[in-house]
């Protein structure tokens, strides 16, 4: 008897852990199928869009964030991006950034993780490109790719980076609907090195134009375990809310902001605050239908100097 308790014991935990992944598959599921309706703007959120920059543009952004568990606290900060309409449909993507990585040494996860002293230098640089193949019409989302390359910058044995290029293969789609824009997609993050593990990602935005200085939007994004060198060692899934202000003297620079808390999965926190400027001359029709704004970042003559447009 006492072995057929056992038996069945086992058996009844094998059917949980597999309903548990089930449930698990179909969160993320639901997120990704929920995208066809949805639009984003990249930062201030973890979700992207399919949206480059226009031809013959430039974005450049000065930040600061951060990601938190139980186990450490990863902060960013200062970092700069930089992004470049090269050719239409086509946007090049550099991130320069400091950070600081401060295991909380935790005796529940040690000695495998969150252990050791806080660190702070360069971390992992990133460089992208972002590609848009199906444009925006009234009946089809715009569609595109943001393949990105995280170059082993950071000091691997500080664990201010992963020592090896790592690689975010994400698919977005957005729509726009009136002042309503919706942005979601997934992607999977491929990391080969010891204590780091691939994982998938998935997120859905929806944001609003509330007014010419202020636009508000909240997401729900997930992601897998990331691994024990990481303060993500378990899934997670969090409800970020955020927005942009649009400063009156040039709409086009905009303060950015957003913070969230897990809502299922491991606790954890994310934060993140930055200026952002774009400018640039119109070198044929506009790769989305992003409204444009008049404004310049440095003011000059009206004949001269580069216009600035709101876009990510």
């Amino acid at each position: 008897m006492a072995g057929l308790a056992i038996e069945i014991h086992l058996t009844m935990k094998s059917h949980l852990k597999s309903i548990s992944r089930l449930i698990e598959f179909t969160f993320v599921l639901a997120l990704v199928a929920a995208v066809p309706g949805l639009h984003a703007q990249g930062p201030p959120y973890q979700t992207d869009d399919p949206v480059p920059v226009d031809y013959g543009h430039y974005e450049f952004y000065i930040f600061g964030g951060a990601d938190g568990t139980p186990v450490e606290m990863d902060s960013t900060g200062p970092a700069f991006e930089f992004n470049w309409g090269a050719i239409p449909r086509v946007q090049l993507h550099a991130i320069l950034p400091w950070g600081v990585v401060a295991p909380l040494n935790s005796a529940v996860y040690a000695p495998a993780s969150g252990q050791g002293p806080t660190e702070f230098g360069l971390i992992d640089m990133e460089l992208g490109t972002k590609i848009a193949f199906i444009k925006e019409s009234p009946h089809v989302p715009q569609m595109g790719i943001f393949t990105m390359y995280e170059m082993p910058t950071g000091n691997y044995n500080k664990g201010l980076g992963v020592g090896k290029v790592w690689y975010k293969l994400p698919f977005w789609i957005q729509k726009n609907w009136g002042k309503w824009l919706f942005d979601g997609g997934a992607g999977y993050q491929l990391v080969k090195q010891a204590g780091y593990r691939s994982f998938p990602y998935a997120g859905w935005l929806v944001k609003k134009e509330l007014n010419e200085r202020l636009e508000l939007g909240a997401e729900v994004f997930a992601h897998g375990r990331e691994g024990v060198a990481t303060a993500q060692t378990e899934r997670a899934a969090l409800v970020d809310v955020g927005g942009y202000y649009h400063f009156k003297h040039n709409p086009n620079e905009q303060l950015l902001f957003c913070y969230g808390h897990s809502v299922a999965g491991q606790t954890e926190n994310y934060a993140y605050v930055g200026m952002y400027w774009t400018w640039g001359k119109d070198k044929g029709k506009p790769d989305s239908d992003k409204k444009p704004d008049n404004g310049a970042m440095f003011p000059g003559p009206p004949d001269g100097g580069g216009s600035l447009r709101n876009g990510n």
